[in-house]
């Protein structure tokens, strides 16, 4: 083992001996050095969301000795997080994960100052949130919350360092920059509810959003320190399955209302999609369906009267459990999985959250189907109600 470089902190370097010692390998980068560590103990970087990419993401900042970290999250952890979420433990498992963060990052470096925001990013709040930092490191897994972070981006003059992860497959790149494109310019609008299903519909690879987490924290530190070339103007797809990275162009779009135009001054709420459900229509359905919710469909069963229970998830979730008495038709083998189905008889769908399924009975009312509802919730909704025993995913 190598000794610290340094005896003592130098005079008016602004770090302890402690600190020196704890920096020593970036110190004798010389595209870091002492001034640049001095640029990141004073700099602040807000983190949205310290789950899957935040865990990684603040790990490595604190790390690096960025001196003072946000941290956005109002969730608490769960059992099914611990697979990728590497900020918490299972002896975390119920905690807020602001305060299981807060103490493995206090942990990885006592020097770091954390400021904690205990709400989801809205509207209302994200300005205030956001105005005090330099750069804002997206670590959300839904659209509406993505778009918003952009927008107070763009509107407060912060990069914002963006990462996306599904599956096996991963994204990142620097927008808001001034010299680069937003994310709206890639992305103009959000897709529609339902298309694109949210990492507890779809699954991840737990390691992914370490990869692109860490990425994130890359980008955040060259930022910070002003050396290298950060993914401004480029968005790097990662494919874990092939283990390839590829790099696009991303160009500014003139027309952007957001960075282009500039026709949006004020941050705007973005609709509900990739499975997540927006405050304003919670319990609304598309066309001709009702929402039920666990208890109403038990009482439905119950009596006996003829009723269709619709399971439209994957086999492999079918395997893991399904409600007694409904029949198995994933969406990925429509419509011969419908065919034969009564249209006249009450059709209840549901899939793991309730978004799949939704979805799906709307093209059965498009279809003719006279009385379609979808269980609120979905089957975590009818095993937290109704069916304690059963497993979980």
């Amino acid at each position: 083992m190598t000794s610290a470089p340094f005896a003592s902190a130098p005079p008016g370097s602004g770090f302890t001996t402690p600190e020196l010692q704890r920096y020593s390998r970036h110190l004798i980068l010389p595209e870091v050095g002492l001034e640049g560590q001095g640029r990141l103990k004073a700099s602040r970087v807000l983190l949205i969301g310290v789950g899957g990419l935040g865990s990684p993401a603040a790990l490595y900042l604190a790390a690096a000795g960025v001196g003072t970290l946000g941290l956005v999250d109002f969730d608490v952890v769960d059992l099914t997080n611990l697979q990728r979420q590497v900020l918490h433990g299972t002896a975390d498992v119920g905690r807020p994960k602001l305060d299981s963060a807060t103490d493995r990052i206090r942990d990885v470096n006592p020097h770091v100052h954390l400021e904690r925001f205990d709400t989801p990013l809205t509207t209302g709040n994200a300005r205030e949130i956001a105005r005090d930092f330099d750069l804002i490191v997206d670590g959300t897994d839904n659209f509406p919350t993505r778009y918003l972070v952009n927008q107070v981006s763009v509107l407060l003059g912060k990069p914002n360092v963006y990462g996306s992860i599904f599956r096996f497959e991963g994204q990142a790149s620097v927008f808001a920059h001034p010299a680069g494109p937003c994310y709206q310019c890639l992305f103009p609008e959000p897709p529609p509810p339902g298309l694109v299903p949210s990492c507890a519909e779809g699954g991840v690879l737990g390691v992914l959003p370490g990869i692109v987490g860490t990425v994130q924290a890359t980008e955040a530190i060259k930022l910070l320190l002003g050396v290298g070339q950060p993914l401004i103007g480029t968005l790097l797809l990662i494919d874990t399955l092939r283990m390839r990275f590829r790099s696009l162009r991303v160009r500014k779009d003139p027309s952007c209302p957001l960075c282009g135009t500039r026709e949006i001054r004020e941050l705007t709420a973005v609709g509900a999609a990739c499975g997540t459900t927006d405050p304003a229509s919670e319990g609304e359905s598309p066309g001709r369906v009702r929402e039920v919710d666990a208890r109403e469909l038990q009482k439905l069963l119950g009596r006996g009267q003829e009723i269709q229970v619709l399971d439209v998830r994957e086999r492999f979730e079918w395997e893991i459990g399904a409600i007694s008495g409904a029949r198995h038709c994933p969406l990925g083998q429509w419509p011969a999985a419908v065919e034969g189905l009564d249209p006249a008889v009450e059709t209840i769908l549901y899939c793991k959250g309730g978004t799949r399924s939704r979805q799906a009975a709307a093209m059965l009312a498009d279809r003719g189907f006279q009385r379609v509802g979808n269980l609120t919730g979905g089957i975590l909704a009818w095993w937290r109600d109704i069916d304690g025993e059963a497993p979980r995913y």
